[in-house]
């Protein structure tokens, strides 16, 4: 292992204990989700007023969905048997896998869950105690449960109960695979009852997947099913009974023979098991699924390199066509709970494979190509799968999973409307995560040099390891070498980027390019040769110069200093963008909704209505840069009244923004709680808000807009990102005092985003 890997992986370790040891510990928590303010509140949350909804359910059962939680519940349950690949390592152990996958099912289709670990062996008895808990649950995911005991486990369980259940290592693996299998079929112009397949492995999930993949038409003599000895053929002895549903009529006995003459390979066994030869054996247009992970069962590029018609998926999200369960386990639930659904059935789960099938076909929105980075996508050998970051998933998996489950007569509750039911789906899911994790995935697929001042610092050293090893940006630290080091060692920080000194000897022709520089730029506002030369040995100056002179992509400043401070040189230095008269800086405040802009926040104090007509302009190009469309309210403490003269001054910028820009979605002068509620945008049917709420607010003065996102940023009901500045030629954002680090982090992921858009721009 090189020092680097080693070095990484140590980082990575430290990192993971870090983040699951932080306050609050765990990775899910058991909110409030009624009022509880007052005494009257708590009579009727619990006693007596408890006492009536109880009585309500003994007399009529259903109606445990309409007075509780249940509906929106689901157990994940293991007892840490066959966890990840770390194997049986006990109930308590797998706690960490359990919580994760709870936090998967809330932040991808907002499903509440409890995660169970049960230190019982034994199926029997494990059994019983899940059937004993059941009742307090709408749907129960079972994770990590070896096999064959899996088996038995989850058939006894789907007999015993009438709520949805699944082992989603078996079916979740293989709803996505054949999902994948239908697509590349089509692209090989292959029919799935003629092809020949391979199946390495022979644990739960290769049987689910092998048995999913019969359904959908493939015959089971065209399987050749391999474990750790081999083809299980009829030579073979002492095979589980689920292995010998798979026994082949050959001679057959390994893997490199089996693979000959075949059409399909499925892996899910372990890493680099298929050579290039064996890939070569294969048919034309081979198909290859190397799921195991973290290392394929052949490395994808070196599956490219061997054969150029090779159409392959991963299970890794590094490379095209990722067979991710997050693409189907959050939705199938979602549908099933939905309609109370009394069991997840084979037609429910054929629904979601067609589902996920038909999404990779379908015109790839916009807000996905941004999300990773990419000039086109479109169905073909490197897209046959849909991008988990995908936001139509939830609709059009969960809506099939719901109607299979209304046709195939198992729900008890039916839905008449699914255009209604997915604006509902959609509406349930307009939170703040996704829009990160979109932006950060952007960013990994064409990172840029972030220069970070003020290095010295814990919270910065700590984003820029952050954001070196998830590959979001290549970070240059700027400050005091010496002192970096030295913080670094102390915090135990091992981190290989470049340090930038202002005073290093190294620096020396760099001084002398940026003094140069700055002389001509400034010589005619103040500044003497002698001046020139002071300033560039000052980070406040010398990291602008790196950016004027394309030594970084982009600069982050800020941190220790007052924002005013800091934000001088870089003004001084870095030129305005075309047709941009005043810079100014917006906040993306992520709330437990949809993400909102608010704008000038950081410089303009007290813009006139025409400077408030360029921070709209403004805005409104760069919250569409976040695939969000943007509808703009420009904000008074009167509505559509324009008496005071800050309501004029802004109700002069609207007027001349619906002259000028008449396709921008923006009015005012408008009270911000108006802006945000439907109902009340009813009363206004002449706006050009329509009762649509708006997502970004142009503010009339700057401690309006100040205050308002710090008393958000205090009270953290919220995450908040920025200032983001607006209106300069080249990145550069400046962080507010004692920023956190995901706050840097979150800033510098824009910083990346904004010079992509740049490179782009500049190639056109």
């Amino acid at each position: 292992m090189s020092s680097k890997t080693h070095r990484d992986e140590k980082n990575f370790n430290q990192a993971a204990l870090d983040y699951h040891k932080a306050e609050p510990k765990g990775k899910i928590e058991v909110i409030p989700s009624k009022p509880h303010s007052s005494q009257r509140d708590l009579s009727l949350a619990y006693s007596p007023g408890v006492a009536v909804p109880c009585m309500e359910i003994h007399d009529k059962p259903e109606t445990v969905y309409d007075y509780t939680g249940k509906g929106n519940l689901v157990a994940v349950i293991s007892n840490g048997t066959a966890v990840l690949g770390l194997g049986d390592i006990g109930a308590e152990a797998s706690k960490p896998v359990m919580e994760g996958k709870g936090l998967l099912f809330k932040i991808f289709a907002d499903i509440n869950v409890f995660d169970i670990e049960i230190n019982e062996k034994d199926p029997d008895k494990f059994i019983e105690i899940v059937k004993g808990i059941a009742p307090t649950f709408g749907g129960i995911n079972l994770e990590d449960i070896k096999a064959p005991e899996a088996f038995y486990i989850e058939q006894r369980l789907k007999e015993d109960l009438d709520i949805p259940l699944m082992h989603d290592d078996q079916h979740g693996t293989a709803i996505i695979s054949a999902a994948a299998l239908i697509n590349s079929l089509k692209i090989a112009n292959k029919k799935i009852e003629e092809v020949k397949m391979v199946v390495n492995g022979a644990g739960a999930a290769a049987i689910a997947c092998t048995n999913l993949y019969i359904s959908l038409g493939l015959k089971r003599e065209n399987v050749l099913m391999c474990d750790s000895k081999g083809v299980i053929n009829h030579k073979r002895e002492n095979l589980t009974p689920e292995k010998l549903d798979f026994v082949a009529q050959t001679d057959i006995d390994t893997l490199e023979d089996a693979v000959k003459g075949s059409d399909v390979f499925v892996g899910l066994s372990k890493g680099n098991v298929m050579t290039p030869e064996m890939l070569l054996s294969m048919n034309d247009n081979p198909i290859v699924f190397a799921l195991a992970n973290p290392d394929p069962e052949i490395a994808y590029d070196l599956a490219i390199e061997t054969r150029k018609d090779v159409i392959m998926a991963t299970g890794r999200s590094d490379y095209p066509n990722q067979v991710n369960n997050v693409l189907g386990f959050p939705y199938i639930f979602r549908g099933a709970l939905d309609v109370q659904a009394k069991t997840i059935n084979e037609a429910m789960k054929l629904a979601a494979v067609h589902a996920i099938a038909d999404l990779a076909k379908e015109p790839v929105p916009e807000a996905v190509i941004l999300a990773y980075n990419l000039q086109n996508l479109h169905f073909g050998r490197e897209y046959f799968i849909p991008k988990p970051f995908d936001n139509r998933l939830i609709t059009k998996v969960s809506s099939a999973v719901a109607k299979a489950a209304v046709e195939s007569g198992v729900a008890r509750k039916t839905i008449t409307d699914f255009d209604e039911y997915e604006n509902s789906l959609l509406d349930r899911m307009g939170r703040d995560e996704k829009l990160v994790r979109m932006m950060q995935n952007r960013a990994k697929a064409n990172p840029k040099r972030i220069t970070l001042g003020n290095a010295e610092e814990y919270n910065v050293l700590k984003a820029a390891q952050i954001l070196y090893e998830e590959g979001i940006a290549y970070p240059i630290l700027l400050g005091s070498k010496k002192y970096i080091k030295e913080q670094m060692e102390r915090f135990g920080i091992d981190l290989d980027v470049p340090i930038i000194d202002p005073s290093d000897d190294d620096q020396k022709e760099n001084r002398k390019r940026y003094r140069e520089t700055l002389w001509k730029l400034r010589q005619r506002k103040g500044m003497n040769e002698y001046k020139a030369k002071r300033f560039v040995r000052q980070r406040d100056y010398f990291g602008p110069l790196m950016l004027k002179h394309g030594d970084t992509d982009g600069l982050i400043v800020g941190f220790s200093k007052n924002y005013a401070s800091t934000l001088r040189p870089v003004l001084e230095v870095i030129e305005k963008d075309k047709g941009v008269d005043k810079v100014a800086a917006m906040m993306m405040i992520l709330s437990e909704k949809k993400p909102i802009f608010f704008a000038d926040t950081s410089i303009n104090q007290n813009p006139t209505a025409e400077d408030l007509v360029n921070i709209a302009k403004m805005a409104e190009f760069t919250v569409k840069s976040f695939a969000i469309e943007p509808r703009i309210a420009m904000l008074g403490f009167e509505n559509f009244a324009a008496i005071s003269e800050t309501s004029k001054k802004v109700a002069k910028a609207v007027s001349i923004l619906h002259e000028k820009y008449p396709k921008m979605v923006v009015d005012g002068e408008i009270q911000p709680d108006f802006a945000m509620n439907s109902d009340h945008l009813s009363d206004y049917p002449f706006s050009k808000l329509g009762t649509t709420p708006a997502n970004t607010f142009i503010f009339p003065n700057l401690e309006s807009a100040n205050l308002s996102y710090k008393i958000i940023r205090g009270m953290k009901v919220a995450q908040v990102i920025g200032p983001i500045l607006m209106g300069l030629k080249q990145p550069v954002h400046v962080l507010q005092m004692r920023s956190s680090v995901d706050e840097i982090v979150n800033l510098a992921t824009i910083a990346v985003l904004d010079a992509q858009r740049r490179e782009k721009k500049d190639k056109k």
